[in-house]
C-alpha cells in the first residue's frame, strides 16, 4: 500500500484497509523500537514543521520523537513565534512552509484551517487535533484496543461525556470504519451532530459495526469492552462553561459502578490529560468552585487495573511515527 504524499486530516478520508495498514506499520515500528532497531534512514535529512495553535504534551512529544527516530528534523511554531493568522493567512503559510519543509503538522481550532493548509500545501499535512477531529489519537486508541483484545471488529466502545466535538466525533468514525460498536452515552444535548451520525451509521452498516446514542447509563455501559471519556471543557473554552457541563454531565462521570456494569474484562481509556484528582490547577479550581474532587473520571477508576491510559498515551508516539513514515 502506498500512502506517500497523502494528507492525514480525518479518518473519514481513509478506507478500513488503509487504517489497518497504518496500525500494522505502527505495531512493526513499535516492535523495532523495543528491540533497538534503528530506522533513522527511513526519512534521513527531511524536515517537518509543527504548527501548534493549541499547546500539547503528547502530540508535540510524539511528533518530535517520531521524526527524530525516522531521521527527520522538526521546527516548532507556537502562536507567539509565527505570524500565522495574525499577519499571514493559512494559504500563504502553507505555500511558504511547503517550500522549506517536507511535511507539516497542525494542531489548533477549526477543521477548516487544517483543510485549507492541506489545500495550498504541496507536502503532506497531518492533523494533530482540531475542534472537529483528532485522527492521530484514533490510531493510538485503535492500536491499544487491538493490543489488549487481539482484534477490533465487534468491540463495543462507549464514550461518556461531551460527544459533540473531536473525541466523540472521531471515536464514532473510527468505530464505524473498523466494524466496532460505538455508543455515545450522555445527555441528548451533547450527542454528536446528526449529519455525522448518519454518515457513520452508513459506514457501520457496511463494516458490521453500529452507532447508538443513549442517555441511559446502565443500558449504555452494560457489557461493553471499552469505557472512554475525556475532559468536559476543552482548551480555549470559557471558564463559565464548567458549571453548565458539570450540571449536565455529572451523571456520566466514569465511576467504579460504571466499570462494574461494563463487566470484569472492560478497560478504561482516556486521551489525557485527565482531571481525576486535585493535582492540577484546573482540578483545584473546580474543587474550589463546585466541590468536586474528581471530574470526568474517579481516581479509583483512573488508577485501577482496568485503566490502560498510559499504554494508550505511549501508542501516540508509535502511531504518529507510522503516519509520518507512510506519508512523508
Amino acid at each position: 500500500m502506498n500512502l506517500k504524499g497523502r494528507d492525514f486530516l480525518k479518518l473519514l478520508d481513509f478506507t478500513p484497509e488503509e487504517i489497518l495498514y497504518l496500525l500494522d506499520l505502527a505495531a512493526d515500528l513499535k516492535d523495532k523500537k523495543k528491540k533497538g532497531i534503528d530506522v533513522s534512514d527511513m526519512h534521513k535529512g527531511k524536515a517537518v514543521a509543527l504548527i501548534f495553535e493549541k499547546t500539547s504534551t503528547r502530540t508535540r512529544c510524539s511528533f518530535e520523537r517520531a521524526c527524530q527516530d525516522l531521521g527527520a528534523f522538526t521546527t516548532y511554531l507556537d502562536p507567539e513565534s509565527s505570524q500565522i493568522g495574525k499577519k499571514e493567512s493559512m494559504a500563504d503559510t502553507a505555500r511558504v512552509l511547503a517550500s522549506m519543509f517536507d511535511g507539516i503538522e497542525y494542531r489548533g481550532f477549526e477543521q477548516a484551517k487544517v483543510e485549507e493548509l492541506a489545500e495550498y500545501s504541496k507536502v503532506p499535512v497531518w492533523n494533530g487535533l482540531t475542534n472537529e477531529f483528532h485522527p492521530t489519537q484514533m490510531l493510538a486508541d485503535l492500536l491499544t484496543i487491538r493490543e489488549h483484545f487481539g482484534h477490533l471488529k465487534g468491540i463495543k466502545l462507549t464514550y461518556m461525556g461531551d460527544a459533540r466535538y473531536n473525541m466523540g466525533n472521531s471515536l464514532m468514525v473510527a468505530c464505524a470504519k473498523m466494524g466496532m460498536h460505538f455508543t455515545a452515552c450522555t445527555s441528548k444535548d451533547y450527542f454528536p451532530a446528526e449529519e455525522l451520525v448518519n454518515t457513520c451509521k452508513k459506514i457501520a452498516a457496511e463494516t458490521g459495526g453500529s452507532v447508538t446514542l443513549t442517555e441511559d447509563v446502565d443500558a449504555g455501559t452494560k457489557d461493553v469492552d471499552v469505557i472512554y471519556t475525556d475532559v468536559w471543557v476543552s482548551m480555549g473554552e470559557p471558564v463559565e462553561a464548567w458549571k453548565e457541563r458539570i450540571d449536565a454531565l455529572l451523571p456520566y462521570q466514569v465511576t467504579s459502578k460504571v466499570m462494574k456494569n461494563a463487566g470484569a474484562n472492560a478497560v478504561f481509556m482516556h486521551c489525557l490529560p485527565a482531571y481525576h484528582d486535585l493535582n492540577t490547577e484546573v482540578g483545584r479550581s473546580v474543587e474550589k468552585k463546585f466541590g468536586l474532587k474528581e471530574i470526568e473520571v474517579t481516581n479509583e477508576v483512573f488508577e485501577s487495573e482496568a485503566s490502560i491510559v498510559f499504554e494508550e498515551a505511549e501508542n501516540r508516539f508509535h502511531t504518529i511515527k507510522a503516519v509520518v513514515a507512510a506519508t512523508l
